[in-house]
This record gives structure tokens, sequence and C-alpha cells, in this order.
């Protein structure tokens, strides 16, 4: 199962990085690509994680204009 978020406060490669390290620590995460350019994050999980357990640790990595976009 994948999860996209628009996160508008992701500017740059640096903030990519950042939620990126912040998403792949959630158990349950397989994979995380997140792209400044389009503002996407795009979540990868293989249990059953929650967009709001997700949303919480983009929140932990400082970004906090985040919306969940339905697949």
């Amino acid at each position: 199962m994948c999860y996209t978020f628009k996160v508008t406060d992701m500017t740059c490669g640096g903030c990519a990085a950042s939620i990126t390290r912040a998403v792949a620590r959630v158990p349950g995460v397989s994979a995380v690509d997140a792209n400044p350019s389009s503002k996407d994050v795009v979540v990868a999980v293989t249990t059953d994680v929650s967009r709001e357990t997700i949303i919480a640790a983009i929140n932990a990595a400082g970004y906090t204009q985040i919306t969940s976009v339905e697949a």
C-alpha cells in the first residue's frame, strides 16, 4: 500500500532528505520518495501504518503544511 502527501513547506533537497529520514524510521515503512519540485511525498508501507502516523513523522521533522492525497 502507498500513501501520497503534499508537503508544501518542503522547499529543497535538504528538506526532502530530512522528511525521508524521519519517515523511513517509522516501523512498517518500506520506501519513501520525497520530491521537493512537486512537493509530493510517496510512502510505501508493508504493515498497518496509518496516514496519521506518517503525518506525525513528517511533523516531527519540522514540516507542518501537509495534505493527504487519496490514491
